[in-house]
């Protein structure tokens, strides 16, 4: 497909597809006689490799009846029929993001401190200086989104802020939620010192004589959490409506929405969510993408009971979907975890985050109660270690359609690809990170690590594995056309050829990864 890909808001609107079996319920319909939208002299792409591409398209109260040659389909048009001419525009479905923090998407637009894209220490420094400088003393100074590849590594210390900061207390997140700074006065407040020890599945980074350097990966962040102040309900109701919005205009229209779950974070905060944000725009019809929430495994018996009373099916918006664990953290934390020690750090492979018993133990018992569980797994032996829990619960609760998923699967070790494949496992990927860390990978890994073993998208694919693409928002940008480009072209910025050419995919490929499912599987027929 060589035509620029034209969204009309509306067009993807009402082709919105769905991602999971369950939510197929949300979409079946009787096909009536007379339509009352006509779409024709389009060039509409089905996803349907028996007949991908159409040229129209008849629509009844807001649902496809049928996607075809107008030669058919103009004996659905009556006299009410609208007839929309689209002079040979391309229509695709509704995109599926199927990773995201929806709410932390929305929160991002209306953060304090913005520090996406920063490049050197001195515009880091400023942002922060400037934020400090619009509040009152004592009151907390919360942004984030900094990626300290982008100025060549060197992580931010507290430091670099503490003289612009003496009365404000300050926590800055990293781009992928895994590793965070505070201030000296934040870290003070938050009782931690060089006798603080490290918790299971964290890091308080330390200078040499063992005081604290302001930073604090994945569980560590518990000491500090609880006291940065949380968002209102207002103002996280206020996100979800410009996450949404925004997500429209890159013609995104169905989303699986992670939350806001993190390790050191409590999970209570994505019930907190759902019970003030989600319902609450449910009811009050501000709900304009569907959604499939995920929840916390540790609290898969609230969620079972949930489901016992209402169905998975909340309405045609929302859908409850499963659970989510980490086993891990992230390579640009140094916290993934990896069978080999990293190049740049040589005594450290990563963090297990969460106990692998527990793990085990919860997982099986979700499964067992009909609950999809989707674990977060960046390095190489994380993913081995899921693989390996996912086959014990399927041989422990017997075979079945359970679609269990890897989150992120980036960095692989020899023939774990095939297991994906060989177990049934969903590879839930983000492409667009890897022009991120087509550098960092190779400074942390290694070159030949990181060229054998990472974001192996076509190795999975011959596989037979399901691939489902998603951004991962915030952390990237929700817009699903980047995650395409980079997995078709494989090509970083300021690069001219690809990173691991052999696991570059298809146009095809990637947009099955994209939508989902076939518009014929979720709305209406296909006449050719």
């Amino acid at each position: 497909m060589n035509k620029p890909l034209l969204l009309s808001s509306f067009l993807v609107f009402i082709l919105s597809i769905l991602l999971l079996p369950h939510l197929s319920k949300w979409s079946k319909l009787k096909v009536a006689e007379v339509a009352d939208l006509l779409v024709t002299n389009a060039f509409i792409y089905t996803s349907d490799p028996s007949f991908p591409f159409a040229n129209s398209m008849a629509i009844k109260n807001g649902r496809i009846l049928g996607v075809g040659n107008y030669s058919v389909l103009q004996e659905l048009e009556g006299s009410t029929t609208h007839k929309l001419n689209l002079e040979g525009k391309i229509v695709v479905p509704g995109f599926i993001d199927s990773h995201l923090h929806l709410l932390y998407g929305g929160l991002q637009q209306m953060m304090q401190v913005e520090l996406h894209g920063v490049r050197t220490k001195q515009e880091f420094v400023m942002k922060i200086e400037a934020a400090v400088k619009s509040k009152r003393e004592g009151i907390w100074v919360v942004g984030g989104g900094w990626n300290n590849d982008l100025w060549g590594g060197e992580l931010p210390m507290a430091n670099w802020i503490d003289d612009i900061s003496p009365q404000n207390p300050v926590w800055l997140s990293r781009m992928d939620g895994h590793m965070g700074l505070a201030n000296s006065l934040a870290i003070k407040m938050a009782g931690i010192t060089k006798e603080t020890k490290d918790p299971l599945g964290g890091t308080i980074v330390r200078w040499a004589d063992g005081e604290p350097t302001g930073l604090l990966i994945d569980a560590a962040k518990k000491f500090i959490l609880p006291s940065v102040p949380e968002p209102t309900i207002d103002e996280r109701r206020e996100a979800l409506l410009r996450a949404s919005n925004y997500a429209l205009t890159k013609g995104v229209t169905t989303v699986v929405d992670m939350g806001r779950y993190v390790p050191g974070s409590s999970a209570e905060l994505p019930w907190e969510d759902f019970t003030d944000v989600y319902k609450w725009a449910n009811t009050s019809g501000n709900m304009i993408i569907r959604v499939c929430l995920f929840f916390p495994l540790e609290t898969w018996s609230r969620l079972y009971d949930l489901v016992q009373k209402t169905g998975h099916v909340v309405s045609q918006w929302l859908y409850l979907g499963g659970v989510k664990a980490f086993l891990d953290g992230s390579l640009g934390s140094n916290s993934a975890l990896f069978y080999e020690p990293y190049a740049d750090d040589p005594d450290s492979y990563g963090l297990q985050v969460v106990d692998l018993d527990d793990l085990i133990n919860m997982t099986a018992l979700s499964d067992k109660s009909g609950l999809q569980v989707a674990i977060h797994a960046i390095g190489d032996m994380a993913n081995d270690l899921i693989l390996d829990v996912y086959d014990s619960v399927a041989s422990e609760n017997g075979e079945r359609d359970r679609r269990l998923r890897i989150e992120h699967a980036q960095h692989l070790a020899p023939g774990s690809a095939t297991r994906f494949g060989k177990q049934g496992v969903v590879a839930s990927v983000q492409p667009v990170h890897l022009l991120d860390d087509a550098i960092s990978a190779e400074k942390k890994l290694g070159k030949e690590r990181a060229e054998h073993g990472s974001y192996l998208f076509h190795s999975l694919l011959a596989s037979h594995s399901l691939l489902a693409f998603g951004s991962d928002w915030p952390v990237a940008d929700i817009d699903p056309l980047n995650n395409i480009r980079a997995a078709v072209t494989r090509i970083p910025p300021a690069w001219e050829t690809p990173w691991i050419p052999s696991e570059c995919l298809t146009l095809n490929n990637a947009l099955d990864a994209t939508f989902g499912k076939t518009i014929s599987e979720s709305r209406g027929e296909i006449y050719g």
